[in-house]
């Protein structure tokens, strides 16, 4: 198996900008409706916001890599590092570690990506590790960098990577492309464009011992927002998590070749349906002020708490609606109590019922809808 790095003209890879086009066109103008949208946010709800896409950004990241962390120990460091209150709920060591590059990236997203940065992103992302040889700098290790799976006495190799004495020189060609393709470079690339090469391209080199998807994606993440005129991020780790198989058979097809047309095409896709969520995002928090705006004065404590609960778990939560057990278990209310709670929600506009009797199921008044994911197809 001949890999991209070891093929003559790495690390020139080539690709079709006409097929990228409208993609590229896509981001842009997605980009200033999510600004445009967070406008009417008020800074609570902007800071509420953040911390949400912080968290989710950080927990799926690394469930990407196998390793599930609590969202909410997350959350609550990343409250904590950013100076606000927080429920001091202990954090370990790799929740703290992937909260803190999440606060990083986002408070300085349109700051130029350096060395510096990066090695304190790894130092970040494996935390608490105490079986790596190399933190903080990239890896010096003898034994082959390879990307196996199967059983030890059969493995199957989806990539390896160039010698650990080669990254010295493999990362400074990485730098100064990043640097020559910069929005103010000599040769300035679109922000997609350039965020999917610089992702194929770091884990292609796969630097740091372990941690390199998790840097890889935060990389990708700053150069997208780099790319735009008011930095935004795009919260990429969710999209890739939910389309995690195609994501990995992607890459180790992009792993191959330095054409490298098909994986930017696979990359603007999901590019573009993690900034479709966080609109989503942008505009379920401004139908909860509205809703909440509609109702105000006229509920009880406990219907309030089972709204701000239902809000709490986001646009995407309570899969098939809330139930009266639900209702039941949230406010502690007993079934009549909850039945007449219920019913008064709907009467005032602020859920909506689907079914009967025991296959009840409310939802939140609110205007926004789930979309559906983006193929290749949608974009070119």
């Amino acid at each position: 198996m001949t890999w991209n790095w070891q093929q003559e003209t790495w690390p020139t890879f080539t690709w079709d900008p006409r097929k990228l086009a409208r993609a590229e066109a896509l981001f842009i103008e997605g980009a200033g409706v999510v600004v445009g949208a967070s406008k009417h946010l008020s800074p609570a709800e902007r800071s509420s916001l953040s911390i949400e896409l912080m968290s989710h950004e950080a927990v799926d990241t690394s469930a990407i890599e196998g390793e599930p962390l609590d969202r909410d120990s997350v959350q609550s460091s990343i409250r904590k590092q950013l100076g606000l209150d927080n429920d001091n709920r202990r954090a370990s060591p790799a929740e703290a570690g992937i909260a803190g590059m999440m606060v990083d990236l986002y408070e300085h997203a349109s700051a130029p990506l350096t060395e510096t940065t990066l090695h304190a992103w790894h130092r970040l992302v494996v935390n608490g590790r105490t079986d790596l040889k190399d933190i903080g700098r990239y890896r010096t290790h003898a034994d082959p960098m390879q990307i196996v799976s199967g059983a030890l006495n059969a493995p199957k190799v989806h990539f390896e990577a160039p010698p650990s004495g080669e990254m010295s020189n493999e990362m400074a060609r990485f730098w100064e492309w990043l640097d020559r393709t910069a929005p103010n470079g000599l040769a300035p690339l679109p922000a997609v464009t350039r965020a999917g090469i610089a992702h194929l391209w770091f884990e292609s080199i796969h630097p740091y011992e372990d941690g390199n998807g998790r840097v890889g994606r935060a990389i990708s993440e700053k150069i997208l927002a780099q790319g735009l005129a008011s930095a935004a991020i795009t919260g990429m780790a969710s999209t890739f998590l939910r389309h995690r198989k195609t994501y990995y058979a992607e890459l180790e097809r992009a792993h191959r070749d330095l054409e490298v047309t098909e994986w930017l095409l696979c990359f603007a896709a999901k590019t573009l349906e993690a900034q479709q969520h966080t609109l989503q995002q942008v505009e379920f928090i401004l139908e909860k002020s509205r809703l909440l705006e509609r109702v105000r004065g006229r509920l009880n404590p406990r219907q309030e708490k089972a709204l701000l609960r239902m809000f709490a778990a986001g646009p995407n939560r309570f899969v098939g609606g809330l139930s009266a057990a639900n209702y039941m278990t949230i406010t502690a209310a007993p079934t009549a109590t909850a039945t007449r709670d219920l019913a008064s929600l709907v009467a005032v506009g602020a859920l909506k019922r689907t079914g009967e009797n025991k296959a009840a199921r409310y939802q939140l008044n609110i205007a926004t809808e789930p979309r559906r994911p983006l193929e290749i197809a949608d974009i070119t």
